[in-house]
């Protein structure tokens, strides 16, 4: 899958990594799709509840290592 934008919130803890996207998305146009790399475990659920509050896509999460990658589409 191909990020308009990436975003990195390693290190980061709720709710940064999520105040963070919130940006970044506004920044951007309809369709686009944010990549954001957190190492937060509790950033799975928590870009869930993002996704269905605010109606951006959410379109895939994944684990590699102690990384969580969400990819996210604007809405």
């Amino acid at each position: 899958m191909i990020a308009d934008l990436e975003l990195d919130a390693r290190g980061l803890n709720c709710p940064l990594p999520i105040l963070k996207s919130k940006k970044a998305l506004a920044g951007m146009a309809s369709g686009q799709v944010l990549k954001v790399i957190c190492t937060d475990a509790g950033s799975v659920r928590d870009f869930q509840a993002f996704a269905r509050q605010t109606g951006n896509e959410l379109l895939q999460q994944d684990q590699t290592g102690p990384e969580f990658v969400t990819w996210l589409k604007r809405r």
